[in-house]
This record gives structure tokens, sequence and C-alpha cells, in this order.
């Protein structure tokens, strides 16, 4: 019988923790796991295991406290064939076929349909039969994002996405707040859905300003030395790969927070007690999750991978 990693993370010394859950996790074959044992939630973890080894495992609680705590860190195989992100970003016709499943092309645009669909529990030949009928369909003109300068795409996100986020968050964030307030003892769960969204909120008030002052001018700087021939000096952060693990840190929280509001929500349904500030907070927070959609698979999908490859050629 094959045996399972185990870490009893208490008995490690403090300053040795992390570091030798690093190691572990290292050492560990693709599609082999490693259970953690620990006297408190190890979320931190999480967010550094992601922010420095990036989307290649899968992490679930087995045991949540309140005094003890195991979670299963499963490191990912290899997508074989073409990922979910990528069959996005040559036909973005086929978003509003995964849209449709609650397949993720963005957070989740890393993985195959075949994973994401055995992950949700979905049948993937209707998934794959939806996409092939997408063949017969005449293909209406569209931003080939795809084939976009990387400078002019970066320009594009920030007039685009983060200006509609900026000018939707106030807004937003009141009107949760109002409709948790007026309707949260029938509705409870509009209190969750206030909570989220405040989350995301935060989230992405601190995550834009890290892509405009320092991610994206490195990307313009890295593209107009490509196109004069130049070399770039390597910058205080090291690779390109670490921001960008970061960025796609963050992504995947703001993205979890707006998935739980879908399903809280039960998919935007409005209830029959629902005032118009209700109908019109669900609509919002449907469109802002649409654009989001798009805002993060233009940089996880598109930008940042061509940025990595662009670093490596042009960096002195």
């Amino acid at each position: 019988m094959e045996t399972i990693e185990f870490l009893d993370v208490t008995v490690i010394e403090p300053r040795l923790k992390h570091p030798t859950i690093f190691k572990k996790f290292d050492s560990l074959a693709a599609g082999k796991e490693l259970v953690l044992y620990n006297d408190h939630d190890p979320k931190p973890l999480y967010y550094q295991l992601l922010g420095e080894r990036g989307n290649i495992f899968k992490w679930e609680y087995l045991l949540q406290g309140p005094e003890n705590w195991e979670v299963r860190i499963t490191k990912l195989i290899p997508e074989e064939g073409e990922t979910i992100g990528e069959l996005v970003t040559k036909d973005y016709r086929k978003a509003e076929v995964f849209k449709k499943f609650g397949l993720d092309f963005c957070c989740g645009g890393k993985k195959s349909v075949a994973r994401t669909c055995a992950e949700k529990g979905i049948n993937p030949a209707q998934v794959e039969q939806e996409l092939n009928e997408l063949t017969d369909t005449p293909v209406t003109r569209a931003l080939n994002f795809n084939a976009w300068d990387l400078s002019f795409l970066a320009d594009y996100i920030e007039n685009t996405h983060h200006t509609y986020v900026r000018e939707a968050l106030p807004a937003l964030t009141e009107y949760t707040t109002k409709i948790a307030g007026v309707h949260g003892e029938n509705h409870p769960e509009l209190k969750e859905i206030a909570r989220h969204f405040a989350a995301v909120a935060s989230e992405l008030n601190a995550h834009m300003p890290k892509e405009e002052r320092i991610l994206f001018p490195y990307i313009r700087r890295l593209n107009e030395a490509d196109k004069a021939g130049i070399s770039v000096v390597k910058p205080g952060f090291g690779s390109i790969q670490n921001p960008i693990n970061m960025m796609e840190m963050e992504h995947e929280a703001a993205g979890n927070s707006m998935e739980a509001i879908r399903e809280l929500s039960n998919n935007y349904v409005v209830p029959a007690d629902g005032c118009t500030t209700y109908r019109l907070a669900f609509a919002k927070l449907q469109e802002f999750e649409s654009d989001l959609f798009q805002h993060i698979h233009l940089e996880n999908n598109i930008l940042f991978p061509k940025a990595v490859k662009l670093e490596e050629k042009v960096l002195s």
C-alpha cells in the first residue's frame, strides 16, 4: 500500500516550519500528497506556497479546528494538451461555454477541461460538445488580445478594467451593505455576500497600484528594450515570475470571494421579496464578475506568460 507523506508541524522549531514544509513539498513527485498537522489554521502557508511556487498544488482541509487542523496538499500533475486559459486565448467565444458550466477560465485557467470538470463533478463530454459546436458558428469580429503589443495590452487593462473596478467598487460596496442591512434578517446570506465583497474591494484596491507602479512599467520596459534590440538590467525583485506569482495569488483570492458570492446568491437570482436595490446589486455584481473574469484572463493567460518569455529574451 502506498504511503502518504505526513508532517506534524507542531513539533518543528518555529523558524524552521515553513522551510521544512517547502522542502517536503518540493520533494513530492507529481500527483503525490503531503498531509500537514497543525494546532492553528495554516492558511498563511497556502498564500506563501502559491506566491513562491505558483498554482501547482491542490489544498484541501481534512480537519478545521477548533484545536487541530489537517490539510492535504497535492502536487498537481502537469496538464496534457491545451488548458482552459489557452482555449479562451485562441477563441474568446469559448469563455461563454465555460461560464455556463461554472468553469473558471481566469484564475483556474491553467487547468485542462477534463481536470476542471472532474473537480466540479461535470460531464466533460457535455462541455466538449458545446465547444465543438462553436466551430460551426461564424466568428464575429472581436478584439484579438493575443496579437496585441504587450505595452498596449497593459495600457488597455489599466484604462479599461482598472478604471471600471475603481468606478464600480464604491457603488457595489454601498449596495451590498444596504441590502444586507435591510434584508439580512430574512436573507442572512446577504451579510456574507457583503463581507465577501468587502474582501474583494480591499484586495483589488491594494492589488491594482502594485501592477500600475511596478509590474506593468517593467513589462513596458522589457517590450521597448526588445524593440530597440537592447538588454535590460535585472530588477530588484529578481525574476518577473516573483511579482507575477504574487499577482496571481491575489487574483485567486478575489476570484474565490466572487465564487462564494455567486454560490450564496444562487447565481444572482433575486428572491420574490427583493427590492429595487436588491435587484440592482445582484445585476451589478454579475456585471462585475464578468468584467473581472476577462480582466484576470488577460493578465494570467496572455500578458504574464508573454512577459516571462520576453524577460528571458532581453534580460542581460
